[in-house]
């Protein structure tokens, strides 16, 4: 969308929201459906303008240098979306949800968070406070205790996909966790990490860039770990097993990682588009798994911060500010890209490096938790959502 197209569209849903919201999220509640909502957590970083190229921004190309996605049609080239954005080439499954308009795609998007560490990050994308270790509770978990008639002796409504909850799902509502029985024998954040706080050093920095990227060979250091594929896949069928059943929750939630790119991040090919066809591939079998409750489900994927527009000088990107985040399933109103797009001219970036956020990711956390699963209005703002009356939610996400 051009900026005023954004901005009418949005005012539209805010006020089409205002008078409606509360009856359509209800009025689905009394046919007797039970809304499913799953967040996937993107650590390390997802390179926004890799997996959304601005393919039809006159700066994007030389900006991007080797790292640039082609236009649509081209060899390598991106999945056409809206004339302006595009798809990474890898992620198939889900240009053809966007297709069938089930995948709403959100541009130039960030949390409140500005000073680039993925510690920080991930505390602000998890706790939903706009201060990094400012609470020790996650926005799900205070939205889950925030529904109607969530004090009611029951079965828990939120299930961690992993041996132990993430910060997200930590709070006063019941939740539960469910560990996947193939664990990698060395986690990929935490690899990732590693490789970051040594990129500066020109011996052992080298030496992390070559093991990261040398994915395809044998005996590589990822490739002794599994592929990613699998390990996804594993976790996004057990999410819709447990979600797929009359009484079980309805909310799920579960990590991906190695998206921290500095290294040889490649373009069409290479790290980065090995991690998005994973990706791709799990979301398949997340729809799979869950067939007619498909209909009913709602995928939000956020990571804590984006990339720099520029490549560094190890054919990766460096930390940097707003990114893409996605809005998937059978309930979405999709078929979109919804963005106040800043532009990648040199007077457009944030700190002269990077994307510059326009859309708060709390707003679209806010209109999903309220259209889809009915958290009160009042609870968004606090406790769910503490000082963020400023990010309004975005109105018209979800099907009527």
């Amino acid at each position: 969308m051009k900026r005023r197209e954004f901005l009418t569209a949005g005012a539209l849903a805010a006020a089409g929201g205002a008078l409606l919201g509360s009856q359509v999220t209800f009025a689905g509640m009394a046919r007797g459906k039970k809304p499913r909502f799953v967040f996937v957590i993107l650590r390390g970083a997802l390179d926004g303008l890799e997996a959304v190229p601005a393919v039809g921004d006159p700066g994007y190309a030389g900006l991007r240098g080797e790292l640039a996605i082609g236009r649509p049609g081209t060899s390598g080239g991106a999945l056409p979306l809206d004339g302006l954005f595009g798809l990474h080439p890898s992620l198939s499954f889900m240009h053809r949800s966007y297709t069938a308009r089930e995948l709403t795609v959100f541009h130039a998007v960030a949390s409140p968070y500005r000073s680039r560490s993925h510690f920080d990050g991930q505390n602000v994308l998890e706790t939903g406070h706009p201060q990094p270790h400012a609470v020790e509770t996650g926005w799900l978990n205070r939205a889950l205790a925030a529904l109607p008639g969530a004090l009611a002796p029951e079965a828990e409504r939120g299930i961690s996909i992993a041996p132990t909850a993430p910060l997200v799902m930590r709070g006063p509502a019941a939740v539960t966790s469910w560990s996947p029985s193939r664990l990698a024998p060395l986690d990929d954040d935490t690899l990732q990490r590693i490789a970051d706080l040594y990129s500066r050093d020109p011996v052992l920095g080298q030496k992390l860039a070559e093991a990261i990227a040398d994915q395809g060979s044998p005996g590589s250091l990822l490739a002794t770990r599994g592929k990613p594929e699998a390990q996804y896949v594993e976790v996004a069928r057990a999410a819709a097993r447990f979600l797929r059943q009359a009484d079980g929750p309805q909310v799920a939630v579960f990590d991906t990682t190695g998206w921290d790119t500095h290294f040889n991040e490649g373009n069409a090919k290479g790290q980065l588009a090995v991690r998005l066809s994973a990706l791709d591939t799990a979301l398949g079998a997340l729809k799979d798994g869950l067939g007619p409750v498909w209909s009913d489900t709602a995928v939000l994927l956020a990571t804590e911060f984006g990339r720099t527009v520029a490549q560094n000088g190890t054919r990766g990107t460096d930390h940097g500010t707003a990114t893409a985040a996605y809005l998937l399933g059978g309930a979405v109103r999709g078929g979109r890209v919804m963005t106040d797009w800043p532009g990648l001219s040199p007077r457009a970036l944030y700190q002269d490096r990077d994307l510059r956020p326009t859309l708060d990711l709390r707003a679209v956390m806010k209109g999903v938790l309220a259209e889809h699963l009915g958290v009160p209005e009042r609870a968004l703002e606090s406790p769910v959502f503490p000082d963020s009356r400023d990010a309004r939610a975005v109105r018209g996400l979800l099907r009527a």
